[in-house]
């Protein structure tokens, strides 16, 4: 199955950030990508936290919505949403969540992002908290590709790479990690947690990032990553709005399975 990770450089106007991931998508499709994945943050890199909550949409409804379901649609992808701001119960937050479409351009999962970010080392000052509600419950789809195989996909976003725990209850076959990862972190990071990821667990990942200086002045890390069972980097992109294309071969998750079975060695 080949798929897709979007790299983006997005900024504060959803309209523009929407027609900057059309663009993107359509190149995947015309790759021949079966499924593609947006960055975290894709439709807003605001400039304030409760920018957020200006642009929050309810479930099934809104202009960011309509717009994944019906570029699914036209392209006949299947199309994971990095994340968009959903209104949560907290009029002061919302949750951060990644949605999947069918080729039919139906939702057909979703989850929220568990761990909010929260960093400040004296210069740089994060704390997704202030606007974001977390999540509780970790969230995979199954996707029958066009090679008949099954594939089960588990869904996480950008800090929860830095908690193995949810990606072993994920027990997935492919792993999306669409991500904003700061530059620091980033450099220091990004790349050894996610082909941890793999190697642990015996899995593909995707990671679409954010990647590049935004009009806030945030600068995010990029090198949106695709990575095999073996922790091998099958495709890679520095930074600037891109995408990143690989074949992933279900033999080649089967193969690594039976030759190194460590998931079925698990006691705890």
């Amino acid at each position: 199955m080949k798929v897709a990770a979007i790299q983006m450089v997005s900024g504060a106007s959803v309209q523009a950030n929407l027609d900057a991931a059309a663009q993107l998508l359509r190149n995947a499709a015309d790759q021949g990508a079966e499924l593609a994945v947006l960055p975290e943050y894709f439709c807003l890199m605001g400039n304030r936290d409760g920018d957020k909550l200006a642009i929050a949409e309810t479930p099934g409804q809104g202009q960011v919505q309509a717009f994944l379901a019906a570029t699914a649609k036209a392209l006949g992808l299947w199309l994971a949403a990095g994340t968009l701001p959903l209104a949560s119960a907290d009029p002061t937050r919302v949750r951060n969540t990644h949605l999947v479409y069918s080729p039919q351009g139906e939702c057909v999962a979703r989850y929220d992002k568990i761990h909010l970010f929260r960093f400040d080392n004296g210069h740089d000052r994060f704390d997704e908290s202030i606007a974001i509600e977390a999540g509780r419950e970790p969230a995979l789809f199954t996707l029958p590709s066009r090679d008949g195989h099954v594939w089960r996909v588990g869904l996480s976003v950008c800090y929860d790479l830095r908690f193995p725990e949810l990606y072993r209850a994920l027990a997935a076959d492919l792993l999306l990690v669409p991500s904003a990862f700061t530059y620091n972190t980033g450099q220091a990071h990004w790349e050894v947690l996610l082909r941890a990821r793999a190697i642990e667990n015996l899995a593909f990942v995707a990671a679409p990032a954010q990647g590049g200086v935004h009009e806030n002045g945030r600068r995010t890390w990029g090198q949106t990553l695709l990575v095999d069972p073996w922790g091998i980097v099958l495709a890679q992109r520095d930074t600037g709005a891109g995408v990143v294309v690989a074949d992933l071969a279900p033999q080649r998750l089967a193969t690594l399975r039976e030759q190194l079975p460590a998931l079925t060695h698990r006691v705890m």
